[in-house]
């Protein structure tokens, strides 16, 4: 046995194998989801490591050096410059270079650094890669290479062998009969099994100068059954991060469009820069171009989809009432840059010139969370922005418009899209906290000031104007009304001190200041009449935070019960009917917000007087991982507060308070945690009034079984408005989805939401299930009552297909939300 032969100085040159053989080839034949590369659409999967035993690692070998492990070891040519080591029981183990090589037979010049192996070969390359053959022939000149009964891994679970590899020249290498899968080749037992999914060539060429994969006579299997056959394809190399080419197309089936068949298609103009052209043809209607940009600058990015097309405005409803031919098309963009030092900047530019043109032509995913402030649903936001953040400070600067895409009120049988006229123009928008280093008095003090401007065109009554205001019935688009205007300062300041009792007892004094300024125009004193009013107010409040956190040990499990209460005396709040209602009109009464100061997310309401909160939470952690966590609070206040009273939008003398705060007496805030098994998890929230009515409800469930069996189920409550009316925005819905396989890789899956509130099924759907290791296929019927169609309902049957390494395609289901 022969251990660290040493090569003569100068041989030390790379083995052929480095980018060859392997074409290694085609790598990820295909490993982008069509025919481009994208690195935003598909992210290569990560190599697998070698073999434990044989990681390639800094054995101290160098460049030069080699090692062998063998039952016997000979010299052999000219000078007795080559190793021949062979294997009787076990195969050869060979280093050198930073790779490992196995064999029955390996021989390796100590001259060039060229090695060969026979049987049974196996080599590992430093980056984890792995290839097996019969023979194996590595040059180290890098132009020749060559492997019989060639297999390799390139990454993942990719697989990829041929009846022969070899490199013709230092760009091209060429696999010959050869076959690619991500799938499982052999069964549980080992025996050989038919993947799933695969590409077989007639040739495959790697050409590292087009940088490109070509194939001659590809056929895609699916089961082995041949489904589809191009006699040339090609594709990037993997190394390419993105490259110019065709991407997965969609076809779609809709009763308006008809037959739909969007094909995009990617230009890559720099490192930095890429253009996505994806034009929609539709059988019944005008096709629709989509473009996309993206830039990378060097301390931000730009992005930006566009869509275009002429046509009449069909199926849906129609705003304006016009069906002519027109002009149609959508921008969203976005940036953000991030240069050296504490700012930062960005902007949106969102807007569509239809209600519906996202509905009618399925755009994907038009309401995303980008910039700083974020729409919600059906509201698009064009914005401009600065932020500066420190350890200690943080401060931004904004200005923002909506377009609004929503029906008033709610629902898609009827009414009339919102007004843009009625949302303000926020320009500008600032907010800045300071939290010095030091402390005072042994606490820590955070002061904080924000300012809004908001612009409208047209009158807004009910919510925003509140009782007092003298609405006279005026509702909101009230014609000859101009919408009101406001702007307001805030200047705030707090000081929290934390102290632990030597028994356990945490208490917080703290101390809260807060001033404001209001200028509004406009405000409509009487319908005859406008007027402009100056309002100031202010609030100066103390109090003390206390829990006492209790532990009790079980044999099995940890019990935590934490009391905690508020006491808090303020300044009466002094909430001037003439301040309209911005940024206050929603309020979540939870766990979270209970004990807080202001627990309004705006600043337009104010809390004052004398308040007492008081709250528990138990919490029960069980040693094999089961918890339990239940929190009960309310918050008790000296006299009610009428200002927390909103208005009815459609019925102005009507009165009712969707807080749960104006009372005496709170709601009741009553949050869960659970996990009663590793398999199924929850939570719950409610806010609970005096009769025991939920006002608020929100829980979800999920739960697992065995590796792939799972189901969810989610439900969302809201009755604060006790009035009825069409202008009602109560609503309760549910939804469920889960999947349960029922023979090895077959299964059905299901998903749906349910609108309690008018007994609808929103959206639904059922279908049967086939997924193993690479391929996921579903196929169902769907119904989507959620767009904007005068036909009703939308029905169909959906077809989606996701292909390890080759991506998805068909119908995806947008958010059930």
């Amino acid at each position: 046995m022969l251990r660290g032969a040493r090569a003569i100085p100068g041989s030390g040159q790379r083995l052929a194998t480095r980018a060859a053989l392997l074409a290694g080839c085609a790598l990820t034949i295909v490993a982008s989801p069509a025919w481009a590369s994208d690195e935003v659409i598909q992210t290569a999967p990560p190599p697998l490591p070698a073999p434990e035993d044989a990681a390639p690692i800094d054995d101290g070998l160098g460049d030069d050096g080699v090692y062998l492990d063998a039952d016997s070891v000979t010299r052999a040519g000219e000078d007795d410059q080559t190793l021949v080591a062979e294997g009787l029981r076990e195969r050869v183990l060979a280093r050198f270079q930073g790779r490992m090589l196995r064999g029955r037979r390996i021989a390796y010049d100590l001259e060039t650094g060229a090695a060969s192996g026979e049987g049974e070969v196996e080599l590992v390359n430093p980056d984890g890669t792995v290839v097996y053959a019969s023979l194996l022939e590595l040059d180290s000149d890098l132009v020749a290479g060559v492997a019989v009964d060639f297999a390799a891994r390139p990454g993942g679970h990719n697989k990829l062998m041929a009846a022969t590899a070899v490199r013709r020249s230092e760009t091209v290498n060429e696999l010959n009969y050869a076959l690619f899968t991500p799938c499982p080749i052999c069964d549980d037992e080992g025996n050989f099994k038919q993947p799933t999914i695969s590409v077989q060539a007639e040739q495959v060429l790697q050409d590292q100068e087009l940088r490109a994969i070509l194939y001659r006579n590809a056929l895609f299997r699916v089961a082995g059954v041949p489904v589809f056959y191009l006699p040339v394809f090609w594709h990037p190399d993997p190394s390419v991060e993105r490259a110019s080419g065709f991407l997965t197309p969609t076809i779609d089936f809709n009763d308006q469009r008809g037959i739909s068949y969007e094909q995009p298609y990617l230009i890559v103009v720099s490192p930095s820069e890429d253009w996505t052209i994806s034009p929609q043809f539709n059988s019944k209607v005008a096709p629709f171009l989509n473009l996309g940009w993206r830039r990378h600058f060097g301390d931000g990015i730009v992005t930006a989809r566009a869509g275009y097309t002429y046509e009449e405005a069909f199926g849906d409803i129609i705003a304006d009432g016009d069906r002519r031919a027109d002009h149609r098309g959508y921008l969203l963009a976005e940036g953000r840059f991030d240069p050296e030092g504490a700012w930062r900047w960005g902007f949106t530019a969102e807007r569509t010139s239809d209600k519906t043109l996202f509905d009618r032509y399925d755009i994907v995913d038009p309401y995303q969370d980008n910039g700083l402030y974020f729409g919600d649903s059906r509201r698009l936001i064009s914005q401009v922005y600065a932020e500066r953040q420190t350890e200690r400070s943080y401060v931004s600067i904004a200005a923002l418009a909506i377009q609004s895409l929503r029906l008033n009120p709610p629902g898609f049988s009827g009414g009339v899209f919102e007004d843009d006229g009625t949302l303000p123009i926020v320009a500008p928008l600032i907010d800045a906290r300071w939290s010095p280093e030091r402390e005072y008095w042994g606490g820590r003090l955070a002061l904080r000031a924000s300012s809004v401007a908001l612009t409208r065109e047209d009158y807004v009554g009910a919510p925003i104007l509140r009782p007092g205001t003298e609405l006279m019935g005026a509702l909101n688009g009230e014609p000859g009304l101009p919408g009101v205007d406001s702007r307001r300062l805030t200047l705030q300041g707090e000081w929290r001190r934390v102290l632990i009792a030597p028994i356990g007892l945490r208490y917080e004094p703290f101390v809260d200041v807060r001033a404001d300024a209001y200028s509004i125009s406009d405000l409509p004193v009487t319908l005859g009449g406008e007027g402009d009013a100056t309002v100031t107010r202010g609030r100066v409040s103390a109090g003390l935070d206390v829990s006492y956190p209790l532990l009790r040990r079980f044999d099995d499990a940890d019990l935590v019960i934490e009391p905690m209460a508020q006491l808090l005396a303020s300044t009466r709040s002094d909430n001037d009917p003439r301040i309209p209602n911005e940024d206050a009109q929603a309020i979540e009464l939870e766990e979270s917000t209970l004990f807080r100061v202001d627990r309004f997310a705006g600043q337009d309401l104010m809390e004052g007087g004398l308040r007492l909160t008081l709250g528990t939470r138990a919490t029960l952690r069980w040693d094999n991982g089961r918890n339990l966590s239940v929190f009960l609070g309310r918050s008790f206040r000296d006299e009610p507060e009428d200002d927390f009273l909103a208005v009815v939008p459609d019925r102005p003398r009507q009165l009712y308070d969707p807080t749960g705060l104006r009372d005496s007496a709170s709601d009741w805030v009553v949050s869960t945690t659970f996990s009663p098994t590793e398999r199924v998890r929850g939570w719950a929230h409610a806010q609970i009034d005096d009769s025991g009515t939920m006002r608020r409800a929100e829980a979800t469930v999920d739960a697992t079984w065995s590796r792939r069996n799972m189901a969810s189920l989610s439900y969302i409550l809201d009755r604060t408005n006790p009035v009825p009316g069409p202008l009602n925005r109560n609503y309760e819905f549910v939804q469920v989805a889960g999947q349960q396989f029922l023979w090895r890789d077959w299964g059905v899956v299901g998903r749906a939401v349910g609108d309690l509130e008018t007994d609808t099924l929103t959206r639904a759907e059922a279908g049967l299930l086939y997924e193993d290791e690479c391929l996921r296929f579903e196929i169902g019927y769907r119904r989507d009552n959620t767009r904007l169609d005068l036909d009703g309902p939308r029905t169909g049957i959906f077809v989606r297909l996701t292909l390890a390494t080759f991506g998805g395609s068909g119908y995806q289901p947008s958010d059930m939300r």
